[in-house]
C-alpha cells in the first residue's frame, strides 16, 4: 500500500485560487466521503488552511490514485483541472512522507517555526477519524507526523521567539501605525488566529481590542480572556468606524466587508487611516477595500515580506530538524513494510501449506499397507520439501523491507499465487511514538 499526497500552498498558489479549493472546516464529511469512493482510494485525510489545502491517501494504485485526487479537487469545486494543476504537486512513498512530517513539523510553512499548522493537522485528522476515512495506516502515519514534529520543537530552538501569521500581522501594522498605543483592534473572528493575534496585540500596548463572531458566545469568551469588548455581529458595520486595525479570520463563503461600506466607515471617520488584515481563506474582505482613500488592506499573501525577516536565524535550527525528519522516515518505513511484507508470507506460507496437505492427503488414500511411522516422515518430508521452496521467495521479501519496491515483490505473489490480501496487524511491529 502506498501513501501518496496531492495539494497547493502558499509556495505554489495565490490566495485567489487557494480560496477555490478550500474546504470548510466545519463540513468535511461529504468530501471524505467522496475521496474514500473513489477507485482504489481506501483512507484519506483532507487538511483544508489558510495556506495550503492537502489530500492525503492510501492506493495500490500511485499514478492512478495522484490523477484521481487532482481530478476530485478540480470536479469537487467546479473549476478546471487544466487550470488548477498548475499549481498542485503530488508525492509518493518516502517523498510523502517526508513532505507530511515537514509541514507537521512547520519547516514547510510561510512562518517557519509556526505551531498552528500542527494543531490544524490534528483537527483535520480528528474528521477523518469521525468520518472513518482513515484506517490503520493513516492513523499510524498522522501520529507519527505529530511525534516527529514534539521531537523538532523539543530538540531544536526553531520555534523559538515563535511567530506566527498573526504575529507577522501585528509586525506589519507597526511598520504602517508605528506607535500602537493609540490604536484599537477589532478583531472578526474567535478561532486560534484571531485569538494569537488578540495577545500579540495587547502585547504591543494597543489601546483597546474589540471582537465580533457570529457566534456571539465565542466573541464573549475570547473577549473575557483579553479583558476586551465583544460585539454583535449584526453590529459589526456600526462598530468598524472605532477600529484603527481590524483582523479578519472567518469561515464565511463570501466577503463580509464590501469596499462601499468602508467608503461610508472611513467618511465617518474623517478620512483617519484604517488598516485592514484579511488572514482568511477564503477571503472575508474585499479586494476593492484597498482602492479606498486612508485604507490598507493586506492578505495572508501580503505577510511575506514580514516573515522573510525571521528566516536566516532560523535557518540552523530548520537544518537540525530536517535531520530529523530524514530520521523518523526510516522508522516509520520499516513499520509501513512489514504492513505489506508480513501478511503476504504468511499467506504465502498457508497457501503452500495448504496443497502440501492436500496432495499428501490424496496419496496416503491411495497408498495401502504403509509401515507404521510412514505417514510421519512423509509430513516432515513435504514439509521440508515446502521450507526449501519457500525460503528463497520469503529471505527477497524480508530484505526488500529495507527498501523502497518491497510493493512490486509483494503484488507479484499476491497475484501468481491469488493470495488474499488480509488485514495487517497494527501490533506486528512496534513503532516508537
Amino acid at each position: 500500500m502506498n501513501i501518496i499526497v496531492v495539494g497547493l500552498s502558499h509556495k505554489t498558489a495565490a490566495v485567489e485560487v487557494r480560496e477555490k479549493v478550500a474546504f470548510a472546516p466545519t463540513q468535511m464529511e461529504k468530501p471524505l466521503s467522496a475521496v474514500v469512493a473513489l477507485p482504489d482510494i481506501t483512507e484519506a485525510v483532507i487538511v483544508s488552511t489558510c495556506n495550503r489545502v492537502e489530500i492525503y491517501a492510501t492506493t495500490r494504485d500511485v499514478a492512478g490514485g495522484m490523477a484521481r485526487l487532482k481530478r476530485f479537487l478540480a470536479d469537487y469545486h467546479g473549476l478546471s483541472l487544466e487550470m488548477l494543476e498548475s499549481h498542485l504537486y503530488s508525492y509518493h512513498g518516502e517523498d510523502a512522507t517526508r513532505h507530511v512530517f515537514r509541514v507537521a513539523s512547520s519547516l514547510d510553512s510561510m512562518v517557519v517555526g509556526e505551531p498552528q499548522i500542527l494543531g490544524q493537522i490534528k483537527t483535520s485528522y480528528g474528521y477523518a477519524a469521525e468520518y472513518k476515512s482513515s484506517g490503520i495506516i493513516l492513523n499510524r502515519f498522522l501520529h507519527k507526523a505529530f511525534s516527529v514534529a514534539k521531537r523538532v520543537r523539543t530538540e531544536t530552538k526553531i520555534a523559538s521567539s515563535a511567530v506566527s501569521v498573526a504575529f507577522a500581522a501585528v509586525e506589519l501594522a507597526k511598520k504602517i501605525f508605528g506607535d500602537l498605543s493609540d490604536k484599537t483592534v477589532l478583531l472578526i473572528g474567535a478561532g486560534e488566529m484571531c485569538e494569537l493575534a488578540a495577545k500579540h496585540f495587547i502585547n504591543s500596548g494597543v489601546r483597546g481590542v474589540m471582537v465580533t463572531n457570529r457566534t456571539y458566545e465565542r466573541a464573549e469568551k475570547l473577549a473575557q480572556e483579553f479583558d476586551a469588548k465583544p460585539i454583535k455581529f449584526e453590529d459589526l458595520l456600526d462598530q468598524l468606524p472605532k477600529a484603527d486595525i481590524i483582523l479578519s479570520s472567518t469561515g464565511a463563503p463570501h466577503f463580509i466587508i464590501r469596499e462601499k461600506e468602508v467608503e461610508e466607515v472611513i467618511r465617518r471617520r474623517k478620512m483617519k487611516p484604517m488598516f485592514f488584515i484579511d488572514i482568511a481563506v477564503p477571503r472575508d474582505i474585499d479586494p476593492k477595500v484597498n482602492d479606498v482613500e486612508n485604507v490598507y488592506l493586506y492578505t495572508v499573501d501580503d505577510l511575506n515580506g514580514v516573515v522573510a525577516t525571521n528566516l536566516e536565524q532560523r535557518k540552523i535550527e530548520a537544518a537540525k530538524a530536517e535531520a530529523i525528519v530524514e530520521q523518523e522516515i526510516g522508522q516509520f518505513f520499516k513499520w509501513l513494510s512489514s504492513l505489506e511484507v508480513t501478511p503476504t508470507i504468511v499467506a504465502l506460507r498457508s497457501r503452500f501449506d495448504e496443497i502440501r496437505k492436500a496432495e499428501l492427503a490424496k496419496t496416503l488414500a491411495n497408498w495401502k499397507n504403509l509401515p507404521p511411522d510412514a505417514e510421519k516422515k512423509l509430513e516432515a518430508l513435504t514439509n521440508a520439501y515446502m521450507n526449501k521452496l519457500l525460503h528463497q521467495p520469503t529471505s527477497v521479501l524480508k530484505k526488500s523491507e529495507q527498501g523502497n519496491r518491497n510493493d512490486l515483490y509483494v503484488d507479484a505473489l499476491r497475484n501468481l499465487f491469488d493470495l488474499e490480501a488480509g488485514g495487517p496487524q497494527e501490533s506486528m511491529v512496534e513503532l516508537e511514538e
